[in-house]
């Protein structure tokens, strides 16, 4: 079995997936493989490394730091911060390696690693195959002066800070904004980005503990968000998961805008102002089929991909595009980043509502969603999806049932045991209903 799925390393913090030996052992290989290309050719190696606010992230941190300061690497703590923020230190730095301790949304016990290499872009598949290759095996280890040091920046966050305003070019003035930090790595950095950015900002959920992350709050669970923005009176709310990679957004209604009505707004603004290089936006198989009628209907060619920011980033760079993102509420702005940034999203979505003088809601009604239902069908054989004829000829029939009106993807998890079943049609009911039969067939012929 792979340890490395869609995004990095993740499973149960201390389990058989994520040990700290794991963690000094991935520590070492990466550091190996990265430095071995490295063009910096007698100069010491550095590492960025941060991580979430889950309780297990010390000691895993304090694992990793200990395995590339033992491969000769100088390393850089940088405390607990978002995701995108280590993907931009490690470019802003010239840095060899970045690594994130965090598991995303998932729920606390979980925890991963994810890594970055020069420049602060997502490893290569094959690049992380070749760490995976190479871990536990033996090595000549450094001594004396030739070991690495630890240490950490106390002026990371500030820089990312500043990375962050510098995107804004629009002020935020007389907005109100009501943002959920899911008690996770925005918690200390998102609030001031948006009052930096000149918005009156209410915060929820901003006091992690090592044990809360993501409990009942932030992008998986918006009900909170939803009942503050209404009370509060706000123009709209902000979301993000635990690493603040993604945002999700609430209008003033309390209705929810999720990714592909953020990527609808941000394309169309874009193109307004002549931003979106040659019309085009990338997205995923995931993507909405409201989002792809509204892109049609804009003038705006869309291109999809596997699901997962690395693969809609590699497919960006490939065709020198400006804007990409997934329904989650994974945005790529090249023009500023090249990983997803949920806080750095908010801010340019805030930005259109300024700009436009229209209600977050007005924008998002660009969009008009089709029903879309996703079950979970946990405890399959998800690595024989493609092998069943069964399965096959359910997909086949449903989707001749739904036609031009609606669309089904079946797909295993990247992160999790599981296979998704997600289908859209022109109503709710169908939607369920299709959605729930295909459910059954994959357990039937996948189940354990």
């Amino acid at each position: 079995m792979a340890l490395f799925g869609t995004d990095g390393i993740r499973g149960l913090a201390n389990g058989q997936t994520l040990t700290a030996e794991i963690a000094v052992d991935v520590a070492v290989a990466a550091a190996h493989i990265l430095v071995e290309s490295s063009s910096n050719k007698g100069k010491r190696p550095r590492a960025i490394v941060g991580q979430d606010s889950r309780a297990s992230g010390e000691f895993l941190e304090a694992a990793v730091a200990a395995g590339l300061a033992s491969a000769g690497i100088d390393v850089y703590r940088v405390g607990v911060l978002p995701t995108p923020a280590i993907a931009y230190l490690v470019g802003e730095s010239g840095a060899d390696l970045g690594v994130m301790i965090s598991a995303s949304h998932n729920p606390m016990p979980d925890n991963g690693i994810k890594l970055f290499s020069r420049g602060g872009g997502k490893l290569d598949d094959s690049i992380e195959a070749a760490i995976e290759k190479r871990m536990g095996e033996p090595w000549t280890r450094p001594t004396g002066r030739n070991v690495g040091r630890i240490t950490f920046d106390e002026t990371a966050s500030a820089r990312y800070l500043n990375h962050l305003a510098a995107s804004v070019t629009t002020p935020l003035k007389g907005l109100k904004i009501v943002v959920d930090c899911a008690n996770g790595a925005s918690s200390f950095v998102a609030p001031l980005a948006y009052e930096k950015a000149g918005a009156t900002v209410v915060a929820i959920h901003r006091s992690p503990d090592g044990w809360n992350i993501n409990e009942n709050c932030g992008s998986t669970h918006l009900e909170d968000l939803q009942a503050a923005v209404v009370k509060e009176g706000a123009d709209f709310g902000i979301a993000h998961d635990g690493d603040a990679d993604r945002c999700l957004a609430i209008d003033g209604a309390g209705k929810v805008v999720d990714g592909d009505a953020i990527m609808t707004i941000l394309a169309i603004g874009f193109k307004n102002r002549g931003g979106l290089t040659a019309n085009t936006i990338v997205g995923t198989v995931m993507s909405n089929l409201g989002f792809m009628h509204a892109m049609k209907d804009a003038g705006i060619s869309v291109i999809s991909t596997a699901v997962g920011d690395r693969y809609v980033l590699e497919k960006m760079i490939e065709g020198d595009f400006s804007l990409g993102g997934e329904q989650s509420g994974h945005l790529i702005m090249r023009e500023f980043a090249n990983t997803g940034d949920g806080i750095l999203t908010a801010l340019q979505l805030a930005q259109e509502v300024v700009r436009s003088g229209k209600s977050l809601a007005e924008l998002a009604s660009q969009m008009q969603r089709f029903p879309q239902v996703l079950i979970n069908v946990s405890d399959v054989k998800k690595d024989k999806l493609d092998e069943s004829a069964a399965i096959a000829k359910a997909v086949a029939t449903a989707e001749s049932t739904l036609g031009e009106n609606g669309r089904v993807l079946l797909r295993a998890s990247g992160t999790e045991a599981l296979v998704r079943v997600m289908v859209e049609a022109a109503s709710d009911n169908l939607a369920q209903d299709i959605a729930t039969s295909l459910a059954a067939v994959v357990k039937a012929e996948l189940g354990n």
